[in-house]
């Protein structure tokens, strides 16, 4: 093993949101006995000027707060008050809501708040480092398993580790060399994203329309921008439109953002150019090798109807590090079977859940059928006028559901 004084070394094949925090919740709770290694080339780049804005649920949240950086995230967070879902035409006249939540879990607690993800991974980024996590601007090439080790290749050389974590995203090659299956597939349609700005305040309202093409959201930011208040849209839209999107120049991009946003905030200018990502969904068929997790799209990809990717990788993070730091508390090996065992029941199904529901959405609510649409709209009628099953619905968004990792709930490991 490594030079190094600590009884246990773990290497963390992806920089993203998930990979710093499982780091970061790993070193805050093991010290000095865990050398914690987190590879990604894009560290060395600043990620501020990343403007992709995500939904943090209530209990990832909690997570951050517990990992002490929520306090620095929260000046830039807006918080979802409340939420309104439509169901119509891009050319109706009328787009009557069906259903509405109110934004707040708990008194004072909403349900999940917006933060742009340059600033949090920032965040995430200068807490490891001061918790003294091995941030290396790399990438792991591969790896090879060893009596009780897996040895990272990196491009300076080769280090061993008791366990390598891969959240290296959608497509990655860990997960393929591992030779873990994939189940899934593409939904031919594309979620484009963008910031607007717009003159009226949002009031900390979310609204998802319902279009043929799939839901059209407007998630509310925190204020700025050249008209004082801004909004993510996350626009999905069928595949076969998206090339003609993209290629419109920027005003007519506002025009066709502006049919489905509605004058209610006043005028609106993009703020950010328009960005798509194919969409899909995927789960790999195990979440574990011989020495070897897999964490967040590494092991999962959902569409993003209930805005549920990143805090399933959160969730991840914090069954992984809850899992790890029980057995190396107990001096067993963090990448042993039964740690790995135990992280692969705690969230396998829960993700496959959450992965069948938000696929049964998109199916139901992206086509424009009469029966499907009379259908739907009853349903959210009935479940508008049942404050209990909203309210279940509501912990269900916000992670609060269940028992749940310890982070999760706001407590230390």
């Amino acid at each position: 093993m490594s030079s190094s004084s600590a009884a246990w070394r773990i290497v963390i094949a992806g920089g993203g949101i998930a990979g710093l925090s499982l780091g970061l919740a790993l070193a805050q709770a093991l010290g000095a006995g865990v050398a914690i290694t987190v590879c990604d080339p894009a560290l060395n780049r600043d990620p501020s000027g990343d403007r992709r804005a995500y939904a943090i649920a209530a209990g990832a949240r909690k997570m951050l707060q517990a990992l002490g950086v929520w306090a620095g995230i929260e000046p830039g967070a807006q918080p979802i008050l409340d939420m309104v879902i439509t169901d119509s035409r891009v050319g109706d006249p009328v787009r009557p809501v069906f259903l509405t939540f109110a934004g707040e879990v708990e008194p004072g607690e909403p349900f999940a708040h917006m933060v742009e993800s340059g600033a949090l991974v920032a965040a995430l980024a200068a807490a490891c480092r001061a918790a003294g996590v091995d941030l290396r601007p790399a990438a792991v090439a591969g790896f090879a398993l060893e009596a009780e080790a897996v040895r990272v290749e990196l491009p300076e050389g080769a280090i061993d580790a008791h366990l390598l974590v891969a959240a290296d995203g959608a497509r990655s090659r860990l997960r393929e060399m591992a030779a873990i299956g994939w189940i899934g597939w593409s939904y031919s349609q594309s979620g484009i994203v963008a910031t607007i700005a717009h003159e009226r305040d949002h009031e900390g309202r979310a609204v998802e329309h319902f279009l043929p093409s799939g839901p059209f959201a407007l998630l509310p930011l925190a204020p700025g921008g050249a008209l004082g208040h801004r909004t993510s849209i996350v626009w999905t839209e069928r595949e076969e439109n998206v090339p003609h999107l993209l290629a419109l120049d920027p005003e007519d991009q506002r025009a066709e953002v502006e049919r489905r946003f509605g004058l209610q905030l006043g005028a609106i200018a993009l703020e950010t150019p328009f960005r798509a990502h194919p969409l899909a969904f995927g789960i790999a068929r195990r979440f574990c090798a011989e020495r070897l997790a897999l964490l967040g799209d590494a092991a999962h990809v959902i569409h993003p109807i209930a805005g549920q990717g990143l805090n399933l990788g959160l969730k991840d993070a914090a069954a992984l590090a809850e899992a790890i730091v029980d057995a190396a508390r107990l001096g067993l090996d963090p990448g042993g079977a039964e740690v790995l065992g135990t992280y692969e029941r705690a969230r396998r199904f829960d993700t496959f859940s959450m992965g069948v529901v938000t696929d049964g959405l998109n199916r139901l609510f992206s086509n424009d059928a009469l029966p499907l649409r009379l259908l739907r709209d009853l349903g959210l009628g009935v479940v508008d006028r049942m404050p209990a099953l909203k309210r279940f619905f509501i912990r269900e968004a916000a992670g609060l559901s269940g028992e749940g990792p310890r982070l999760m709930r706001g407590e230390g490991l």
